[in-house]
């Protein structure tokens, strides 16, 4: 079974492809709050989906991920397909 991708390293991706020193948001709520609330854009989004598949071997389909909001559901779709 490949590595599951954890919420932390999930934000290590995200604030090295937004170009961020540090966390737009800290603490445990920031799993289920806004990719554009944490100052994530799209752009950065699509960086990180990018990284994800190349370093977890997996192909993300983007239809999977028209719907995702939050890191916590980006986990729920990309997660899946770390253990296929």
């Amino acid at each position: 079974m490949a590595e599951q991708l954890t919420s932390e390293r999930l934000f290590v991706i995200l604030r090295e492809c937004a170009g961020e020193d540090d966390a737009a948001a800290s603490g445990d709520n920031r799993i289920d709050m806004e990719f554009t609330a944490l100052g994530y854009d799209s752009l950065a989004l699509l960086e990180a989906t990018a990284r994800v598949s190349r370093e977890y071997g997996v192909e993300i389909p983007e239809e999977a991920l028209a719907d995702v909001k939050t890191p916590g559901q980006f986990l729920a779709v990309v997660n899946p397909l770390t253990a296929g």
